[in-house]
């Protein structure tokens, strides 16, 4: 086996459901103080997070990922335990394989070969492991970047090992994400029996045609980097059960996923005015789960764009496309951000798995990416 698909099997044995690290970091930062690496751990609730630098000066390059992984989700559904990695067919199975420990396994042999090969390397080599990224995200990358910045120590360029990949590893990039900003709608009414509405008022009924202007509305027409922000109502609850009784609240669970060209201020406004302009009786609970962020054509890009094709032959596609991921935090310190992992299609699912020669090809990416950048 290589080391990385070894790394990769040890990280995957730990069953560190979120917020656990099950011992991940310890296990990564064995490997990493053998190379010189200075060891930060910063626990801040439930969470362990790892931040480990090896040189002084910048240009500081850093690996950012997580620990954690999801839940596994039915075990009796799995071909093989979760936690106990297997190779079929040339995949590894195991939660995790994708999501994200193969990424982290690569980076760390990447970084191995690397300072092999160049002690004396330029800058410095960080890296940013939580344990809270799969979860609420509250006391995890966030709080270590609030740290970092508190002492004005700074990250120059940044890789996520989030997968990015479709089809081959390092055919899609992701240099930005968008927005998230969701909220909660609660809508009240007079509860009331069915037979007898002018004595009660539906908020079922008042609330309707508000849900179908929100869902209708172009909020802007995106850019050459962003598509269109787009708003996705996923919960609506009201009632008591009974067939019998109008509800005295309704709530709706929405989600605006939008681009550099809104901003969340004016989205909230604009909200907020359809909704008065219905007459509902509202309250609205916002949570911003993250702010765009683009990394435009500059070093780390280029970088990156080289390295994939000096390994793989591919010419690489940016994207903004996708969820969230912890980039969305290191970005507006003004560091440059990429996210590149292996292929995407079995994260978070039953059977979670990875090619083990893709684990090899990302580890080779990596520092390809770390000989253009501080060689």
């Amino acid at each position: 086996m290589s080391q990385t698909l070894d790394l990769a099997i040890a990280l995957i044995q730990r069953a560190s459901v979120t917020p656990e690290d099950a011992g991940c970091q310890d296990l990564m930062m064995q490997r990493l103080a053998k190379l010189g690496f200075r060891e930060e751990r910063l626990r801040f609730g439930e969470v362990d997070n790892l931040w480990a630098r090896r040189g002084d000066k910048g240009p500081v390059f850093c690996f950012a990922g997580h620990t954690d992984v999801v839940p596994t989700g039915p075990l009796e559904d799995w071909h093989s335990p979760p936690f106990q990695p297997e190779i079929r067919d040339g995949m590894l199975y195991g939660r995790g394989a994708t999501d994200m420990k193969g990424s982290l396994a690569a980076m760390l042999t990447a970084s191995e070969r690397f300072i092999a090969a160049h002690p004396d390397h330029k800058g410095a080599i960080a890296f940013l492991i939580t344990s809270d990224e799969e979860g609420p995200s509250i006391n995890g990358t966030t709080k270590v970047v609030d740290t970092l910045e508190a002492r004005n120590e700074k990250i120059d360029w940044c890789l996520v090992g989030e997968p990015s990949s479709t089809d081959r590893v390092g055919d899609v990039v992701r240099n930005g994400r968008r927005g998230s900003l969701g909220g909660v709608l609660h809508v009240a009414g007079i509860q009331g029996h069915v037979a007898y509405p002018h004595l009660a008022r539906n908020p079922v009924h008042e609330v309707a045609p508000a849900l179908a202007e929100l869902a209708s509305t172009q909020w802007d027409q995106g850019n050459a980097f962003f598509p269109a922000t787009t708003l996705q109502i996923s919960n609506i609850h009201a009632g008591t059960g009974a067939t019998n009784v109008i509800p005295a609240s309704c709530e709706i669970t929405f989600n605006l996923r939008y681009s550099t060209e809104s901003n969340e201020q004016d989205l909230r406004q604009r909200i907020e005015a359809l909704l008065d302009g219905h007459g509902l009786d509202y309250r609205i609970d916002w949570t911003l789960s993250g702010l765009p962020f683009l990394t435009p054509q500059g070093e780390l890009v280029e970088a990156a764009q080289k390295a994939i094709t000096a390994v793989s032959g591919l010419q690489t596609e940016l994207s903004t496309a996708g969820g969230t991921s912890d980039g969305r935090f290191i970005a507006p310190t003004g560091a440059q951000v990429l996210e590149l992992g292996p292929c995407n299609a079995t994260i978070h699912q039953i059977n979670e798995c990875v090619a083990v020669d893709d684990l090899d090809t990302l580890s080779a990416m990596y520092e390809r990416i770390l000989e253009n950048l501080l060689a």
